[in-house]
This record gives C-alpha cells, structure tokens and sequence, in this order.
C-alpha cells in the first residue's frame, strides 16, 4: 500500500520476536491528541515492553507520528514506527449504534499526502468548535474547568491554528477531575461527557465511507476500532467493506477472549486485515501495564507486515 516509504525503522534490523504478550500494537495515542505520553516518551515504553510494529494513531493529526521521525534520540533499535491516525466517523442510518459513530484507522499513510493533511486539518477545527462548546455547556451547569483545561492537556494545545490542536473529550474529564467534579475519566464520560448527558455535544465532520476513502487515497489500510459488536452487526461491517475497508480491530485491549476470537471470526470471513492495540491514553497505568494485558498473535504483526510493504 505504499507505505514503506513513510514507515520509520530504529537504527537496527528489527529484533527477532521474544516471549512478551505482544510486539505489535497499531493503537496508541499521545498528547499530541487525548493521550498523556509525549510521543517520544511512548515510543521508548513500547520499545522496551517489546513492541516491534507502533503506530501512533492520535485523533486527525499526524504530529506525534512527526515528532518521533524528527526527534534527535532516534527510533530506539529494532521498532518500526507506522504513521497513523484515529477518525471518529459520523454514522447515519443506525441509531442504535454507540453514539452513532464508529472509529476508523488509517495505517501506513503517506504524511507527506497534502489532500489528507487538508482533511486532517477540517477534522481538527472541527475538534477545537466541539471542545469550546462543551466548555462552555459545562460552565452553563457551573463548572468552570477553562483553567484545569490548560492544567491538564500539556504542551500539546499551541495555539488555534497549530496542527496538534486535536483536543477531545478525555481532555475535558481530565478537567472535570482536577476540580473535583469526577472521580475518573469513565466517571466524567458517564455523568456529564457520553451521548444524552447534559454536558455532551454532538461530533461534526466525516462519515465512515469518506474515512475510509480518504486513508485509501493516501496509501492507507483503513480499520475498524474496537467494534466489539462486529459479530452481531454484519450488515454495518460489509458496507464499510464495500467502501473500502481493509482490516478489523480484533485485539483491543477491552476484548475480553471470547470477543477478540468473535470479531476475529467475522475479520477472517469478510477477508479483512486483523488489527490490534492497547488503545493506549495512559488514565489507566502505565504503557507496561496495558501490554502486558494485550494478546495478538504473532500472525497479525506478520500479515500486517505483508500488506503495508
């Protein structure tokens, strides 16, 4: 898919595979989007907890992706760093759907890709309208979480116009947490942030057919994220795959094994690609501790290998 152009090594031939749980994770976030790590720093735990195929997926930005291929340490020996991303699409026509929209990731894509980096670009302004209303929807229920909010999102805010601006909703529960309004980022979700809550704003921007086109166009391998409900919504499924969809999520650290062997099941039927990853943003422990609970099989790193080359 023309990705090996854009697809980083370490200085190293890529170590030969141990023992751990994983080596491959094609899902993870850093400041640059809802994570806590900067890039660099994700990028050395991953390595040292065996990763040998990363991909950075922040939310429509490739920043953290760029800060690691420019940073002066390097891509630690025998990792390879894939350049990806995270597009929360709009679904229309299934109501039931959770929130009524589904995650999609472009693996391998070309970051030198200017039309991509243009959509990217809308996706985020879209991101920085959505993030201001929810501010002030929740000021309008009496907190003021402005100040927290620059507390807890880092370095990675800048300024309206920079790229990595791609702020979202555990940003905001970061906030409501640090005035004491929620106890955690899944208390913040439930009570206030989640679909029909007060301080909840709907998702503006592409849909799950435009997505997928868009990686497609440049270079990418469009998956499905955390769809655990794949077995039981084949008709969802094969749309996307008819607008191009080529792999599932089938190893999200939420899978329990039963799930990860059902969504498996329905990836192998339909001829997609088996993705997987910790979904890492870091509320929950550290990187370590997300991968030693992630099991993909060493198949996955290897087709994935296949179809990026």
């Amino acid at each position: 898919m023309g990705s090996r152009q854009t697809t980083h090594r370490g200085s190293a031939d890529a170590a030969r595979r141990t023992d751990r749980v994983a080596t491959v994770d094609l899902h993870s976030h850093t400041i640059r989007s809802d994570g806590l790590l900067d890039p660099m720093t994700l990028v050395r735990a991953a390595s040292d907890a065996g990763i040998r195929l990363l991909a950075i997926t922040d939310h429509d930005t490739l920043a953290g992706y760029r800060d690691v291929v420019g940073s002066p340490g390097g891509i630690p020996p025998g990792l390879d760093l894939v350049p990806g991303v995270e597009l929360n699409a709009i679904v229309s026509g299934h109501p039931t759907l959770w929130e009524s929209e589904v995650h999609i990731l472009g693996l391998g894509v070309d970051p030198a890709n200017e039309a991509f980096e243009a959509i990217l670009a809308t996706q985020r302004q879209g991101r920085r309208v959505r993030f201001e209303r929810m501010i002030e929807r929740l000021a309008e229920l009496g907190f003021d979480i402005r100040a927290a909010v620059k507390e807890v999102a880092g370095p990675s805010t800048g300024t309206p116009s920079d790229e990595n601006d791609a702020l979202g909703r555990p940003t905001v529960a970061r906030a409501l947490m640090a005035i004491g309004a929620a106890t955690s980022v899944e208390d913040a979700f439930s009570r206030y942030l989640a679909r029909g809550r007060p301080g909840h704003v709907d998702r503006e921007g592409l849909g799950p057919i435009e997505a997928i086109r868009a990686i497609r166009a440049a270079g990418g391998l469009p998956s499905l994220a955390h769809f655990s409900e794949a077995p039981q919504r084949p008709n969802v499924i094969r749309e996307l795959v008819e607008a191009g969809l080529g792999g599932l999520e089938a190893h999200h650290l939420s899978f329990d094994a039963a799930t990860a062997e059902a969504v498996g099941a329905v990836a192998d039927a339909l001829g997609l690609v088996r993705t997987g990853g910790t979904d890492y943003h870091g509320d929950l422990g550290t990187y370590a501790e997300a991968h030693a609970r992630l099991a993909i099989p060493s198949a996955v790193e290897d087709r994935v290998r296949a179809v990026l080359r």
